[in-house]
């Protein structure tokens, strides 16, 4: 395998510090096609070693790339509190059907510093009995933060889970004034 995949595409990476740990982004000439927590040692080899699978491309590390400037930029600012929404290419390629469906509502429709029932999501794709599967489509998410799953909340009031983590979700509502920052 070398660094072009399918139909000549370069994927590049990047780990980037951010108060939740160390998130791996990487990008191909699509936009940004992946974001992966606490992304040292194993779990960066791994997640690379996927990437490289599901695109045919050995991932290139690049944090100077073009391809990752401005999601970098993006990203760090978002952490700071100073965005408040993502405005990146994003390249879908990792997600298809149903889960495509679900995450592109809501990247586009629960704004920071709101959450959104998995029922509710579900009725905004036209599948009102399809609760569990949204959590799936949560789960598969290939881009967290920046297609915001930490919004996505149990109907009673529950965090409900997260791939990255329930503390990360915590920081994340936490830093959007959903829930209070923790006290310890």
């Amino acid at each position: 395998m070398n660094s072009l995949g399918r139909d000549g595409q370069q994927v590049v990476w990047a780990v980037v510090g951010t108060d939740i740990g160390p998130l791996l982004l990487a990008a191909t000439h699509e936009g940004l096609v992946n974001v992966v927590f606490h992304a040292t040692g194993a779990v960066r080899d791994q997640a690379l070693g996927r990437l490289a699978g599901r695109l045919g491309a050995e991932p290139v590390e690049a944090p100077g790339s073009p391809l990752l400037a401005e999601a970098i930029r993006q990203v760090d600012a978002y952490f700071a509190g100073e965005r408040h929404t993502f405005d990146l290419p994003l390249d879908w390629s990792l997600i298809s059907g149903f889960n495509r469906q679900v995450l592109r509502e809501l990247a586009s429709g629960v704004p920071y510093g709101a959450v959104v029932g998995y029922g509710d999501l579900a009725r905004r794709v036209g599948q009102p009995g399809a609760a569990q599967a949204v959590g799936t489509a949560m789960g598969a998410n290939p881009l967290p933060v920046v297609v915001p799953c930490h919004r996505v909340v149990e109907r009673d009031g529950g965090i409900g889970g997260f791939g990255g983590g329930l503390e990360t979700k915590r920081k994340l509502l936490a830093l959007e004034g959903v829930l209070p920052e923790p006290l310890f």
